[in-house]
C-alpha cells in the first residue's frame, strides 16, 4: 500500500509539472497567431516550442490519467459479463497493455539514448524528449502494475 500510494503521488506530481506546461503553450500559441495575423510576423521557433511542450504535457499527464480512469473505455461488451467475467478481461487487457507498455519504454529508452540530433529552428536537443517516452511510459506501467493487482484482488473476492 505504502508503494501504491508512493507511484499515485509521483503520478499527480509529474501531470502537475506537465499541466503548468499548459498555460505558456497556450500563451506562445495565441502569439504566434497575433503575430501572424495583425503584424505579418511569427515567433521565431514557436512551432518547434509547441511540439516539445504538447509532447511533455501528453507524456507527463498519461500515467495520471490512467490512475483516475480517463481515458476511453469501451463497456457496451463488458458491461453484459458476470463480475468475475469484467475482472478476468480486466486482467487480460492490464497484461497486454503492460506488455505493449514495456516495448513503449524500451524503445524509447534505446533511442533517447542513442539520439544525437538537434531541431532545425532553435537547435534544441532531441534527446530529453525521446527519454520523456520512456519516463512517461515507465510511469504508465506502474500504474497498469497497480491495476492489474487491483484486478487480480477483485477476481479472488468474486471466486470466494
Amino acid at each position: 500500500m505504502r508503494i501504491k500510494r508512493l507511484i499515485r503521488r509521483i503520478n499527480y506530481y509529474v501531470c502537475g509539472g506537465g499541466m503548468c506546461l499548459l498555460l505558456p503553450l497556450m500563451l506562445l500559441t495565441t502569439g504566434d497567431v497575433v503575430g501572424r495575423k495583425f503584424f505579418a510576423k511569427t515567433i521565431p521557433g514557436a512551432f518547434e516550442i509547441s511540439q516539445y511542450l504538447l509532447a511533455v504535457f501528453i507524456l507527463l499527464g498519461a500515467a495520471y490519467t490512467q490512475q483516475v480512469k480517463g481515458h476511453v473505455g469501451v463497456d457496451f461488451i463488458t458491461s453484459r459479463f458476470s463480475l468475475r467475467g469484467r475482472a478476468l478481461c480486466d486482467i487480460f487487457t492490464t497484461l497486454l497493455s503492460l506488455f505493449i507498455i514495456a516495448i513503449l519504454v524500451w524503445v524509447g529508452w534505446i533511442e533517447g539514448i542513442k539520439e544525437k540530433t538537434v531541431s532545425d529552428m532553435l537547435r534544441i536537443p532531441q534527446y530529453p524528449f525521446r527519454l520523456l517516452v520512456s519516463i512517461g511510459g515507465f510511469l504508465l506501467w506502474l500504474e497498469l502494475l497497480i491495476n492489474l493487482f487491483e484486478a487480480v484482488v477483485r477476481l479472488k473476492r468474486r471466486t470466494q
